[in-house]
């Protein structure tokens, strides 16, 4: 299973998104810090979910990382957030 394949199923789990996008911009990011050769280290996430009903952009924020806290202590670097409450 792929990085993307883990953070798609990690926040589908958390989440219940109604619309997921899980972007692997690794390759936007060669030979910067914490870039790898293998890639996988920097994603962007589009989701949008209930979840996030009434919730600060921060609040939101923090339930994505929360739910990805495995994959960051596993090598994620970077990870761009774009949320929507639906």
């Amino acid at each position: 299973m792929t990085r993307a394949e883990r953070i798609a199923a990690a926040l589908s789990t958390a989440l219940s998104p109604t619309n997921l996008e899980v972007v692997d911009e690794s390759h936007l990011h060669k030979g910067h810090a914490g870039a790898r050769p293998e890639g996988e280290t920097h994603y962007r996430v589009r989701i949008t979910s209930p979840a996030f009903a009434e919730k600060s952009r921060l609040a939101a924020h923090r339930m994505v990382n929360e739910a990805l806290a495995g994959e960051l202590a596993a090598g994620l670097h970077a990870l761009a957030i774009e949320t929507k409450a639906e």
